[in-house]
């Protein structure tokens, strides 16, 4: 088979890794996958161009960087994309956001009816399946295929496909992720010591990822547990106004470590986490930094939100919890204080991990989805 991966974000975050990894998981079992994205604004940034690149898929066509609906620059990105569409027809376009949607159903459009591409969405968001009519539509009869971050939010969506192929998938780990021992370098370079139990998050500091909710049960941890630390992974503007003001004013800014946004280092610290914590999911609907945590070893407190109790098994890998700060506290508390049972949970973490979230697992569920999207269309005649 022949895909077209279309994005119109050149930042290397959110869902760019996982469209990257699935590209390259493809390739590895024989099909023809390539990118179509903008370039950044200066080549000097970490881009999916730039990383697309580095991993020997050059992007077949550039798109503008315009966001949002289509507006003054889709006319050109709808001639780009059908010119790339005409230039090498490849047998399924996967759309990952609502603008790439819309530009590859206006491409198809300008192609003949027997020349057209099945139309393959991803749907970046668990949980909650959109409400306007127009979303509906789109996720609808608007796509020949709708490819779900979890199996319940295909289940869901089901409803809106009059029977046309769903699915729901999990995301995919790459190899750096394994369990090993916490390199003790890094853990004193975060002014770690060997006596501190630490909790974990990776997220980017905003305003929707309950940073208020992580703060204030991190204070009710340490009044019990006073050699507990917080350490938080990632970066945000706001980080100042919405995480460490919030931690001085609670009086626990020395018991939490803003470790930042980490790149060669991130697994190492990473695997400094002896309870890893998400809350709410961010751009990327399969929440790899939990998907990682667990190909770590690391047992996890999750929210209700989203993928979050699909891919963390309540009291098997990890504990899924509600969104209250003494419950969240308890449970971190719990885990802390029983290093066998953290211990029991991370293995079974990182066994579900090998089962669920590996390359070849995803490669091998999107190449099924793409054969059933394909043989959907033979069958209509169309």
């Amino acid at each position: 088979m022949k895909i077209l991966h279309v994005t119109h974000d050149w930042k290397w975050t959110g869902p760019a890794e996982p469209m990257l990894r699935l590209c390259q998981a493809l390739r590895e079992r024989g099909h023809d996958a390539a990118i179509v994205c903008p370039e950044p604004p200066d080549r000097a940034l970490r881009s999916l161009a730039g990383e697309a690149r580095a991993a020997g898929f050059a992007p077949a066509a550039t798109l503008s960087r315009e966001r949002g609906p289509l507006g003054l620059g889709a006319a050109a990105d709808v001639a780009v994309l059908s010119g790339a569409l005409a230039a090498d027809p490849p047998d399924l376009v996967h759309a990952w956001h609502t603008r790439d949607h819309l530009l590859a159903w206006r491409a198809r459009r300008r192609l003949a009816p027997a020349a057209r591409p099945r139309l393959v969405r991803s749907l970046r968001s668990a949980g909650r399946v959109p409400g306007a009519p127009w979303s509906r539509w789109l996720l609808g009869p608007g796509c020949d295929g709708l490819l779900c971050p979890s199996p319940e939010t295909a289940r869901a969506a089901a409803r809106l496909r009059g029977g046309r192929p769903v699915a729901g998938h999990f995301g995919a780990v790459d190899a750096r992720f394994f369990p090993k021992a916490p390199d003790p370098g890094v853990r004193a370079a975060l002014g770690l010591s060997p006596e501190h139990r630490v909790v974990g998050i990776v997220a980017r500091v905003q305003r929707q990822r309950r940073f208020d909710l992580l703060l204030e049960a991190a204070r009710r941890l340490f009044e019990g547990v006073p050699e507990a630390r917080l350490l938080v992974v990632g970066r945000g503007t706001h980080r100042e106004a919405l995480a460490e003001a919030p931690a001085r004013a609670l009086g626990i800014a020395d018991r939490v470590v803003f470790a930042g946004y980490r790149d060669h280092d991130y697994a190492e610290v990473l695997r400094q986490i002896e309870v890893f914590t998400f809350l709410v999911p961010g751009s990327d609907g399969t929440c790899r930094a939990l998907l990682e945590a667990a190909a770590c070893a690391i047992p996890a407190v999750v929210s209700e939100r989203g993928a979050l109790p699909e891919i963390v098994l309540h009291r098997e890998t990890g504990l899924v919890v509600p969104e209250d700060p003494a419950a969240l506290a308890a449970a971190w508390r719990e885990l802390l204080a029983d290093p066998e049972r953290r211990a029991d949970l991370g293995r079974a973490a990182y066994e579900r991990a090998q089962a669920e979230f590996t390359p070849a697992r995803l490669g091998d569920r999107v190449e099924s989805f793409y054969r059933e999207v394909l043989a959907a269309r033979a069958a209509a005649g169309a």
